[in-house]
Order: C-alpha cells, then structure tokens, then sequence
C-alpha cells in the first residue's frame, strides 16, 4: 500500500516538515508519483520505526544520516552498518551503567529520608498514634 505525505505523517507520527526534513538530509527517501508527490510504502514505516528508535536512544542525527547513507548504498555497507550500531549500542550499555548507578544513590537517599520522617513522627507522636508518614514505593 501506498501512502500520501500526510497519511504517512499521520501513521508516523512525524510532521510533514519533518518527512520532507528528512528526505532532503538523505535519511528518508520517498517515491514520487506522476504528479511529483511524495508516497510512501510499508517499508518506509518500518525504516521510519527503525529511526525513531535510534533517535530515541539518543543517536545523534549526523550517525542517523551516515546510517541512512550506508543503508542507500546497500548490502555491501552492511559490515560499516553493523559498526555504527555496535558502537551506538556500547555507548547506550554505559549509559544504562551509569543511570543505575544513579538510581542505586537515590535509592539510598530516599531511604535516608524515609528513615528521618519514621524517627521524627516517632518522636512527635506516641506509640498508639496512627501518624501517617511517607513511604514512597520503588523497585527492589
């Protein structure tokens, strides 16, 4: 099936300036019709998906764009393509590294905080009383 520019955006997500955006950079490419207007395919879709991803996971643009030059040319870029995402996906394993790491201190902080409220509710309150305090829920 065949899409319009504005069926594609829609089906997308992607603003019309976008789509084209992206064609002039070389990322997306679109057939053009008799009448000179863009259509897209469902391949398109799923490449576009594949885009989103890699934007998504913070690929900068211009590795997009090298991705996407590398994709036009064809199986024989296949090895370069593999590269930039071998690399995109190391860089995107020590993020995720180091955002644990972040949790794992924050973690430990909310926990020093829950800590501190239980003791000064202790301390305001008797052991009968049914004092409210905060306990925030977060994975183990």
């Amino acid at each position: 099936m065949n899409y319009s520019i504005s069926q594609f955006a829609q089906l997308t997500g992607f603003t019309i300036y976008t789509l084209r955006y992206y064609e002039k950079e070389g990322i997306l490419k679109s057939s053009r019709q008799a009448n000179n207007h863009r259509y897209y395919s469902e391949d398109d879709i799923e490449w576009v998906k594949f885009i989103t991803r890699l934007k998504e996971t913070g690929m900068p643009l211009k590795k997009i764009k090298e991705y996407a030059a590398l994709r036009n040319i064809g199986t024989s870029t296949s090895f370069e393509r593999m590269n930039l995402l071998t690399e995109h996906y190391a860089n995107l394993e020590k993020q995720i590294l180091s955002l644990n790491e972040h949790l794992s201190n924050l973690k430990l902080k909310i926990q020093h905080y829950q800590e501190t409220i239980k003791n000064e509710y202790q301390l305001t309150y008797t052991a009968n009383s049914q004092a409210p305090y905060l306990m925030v829920n977060y994975g183990a």
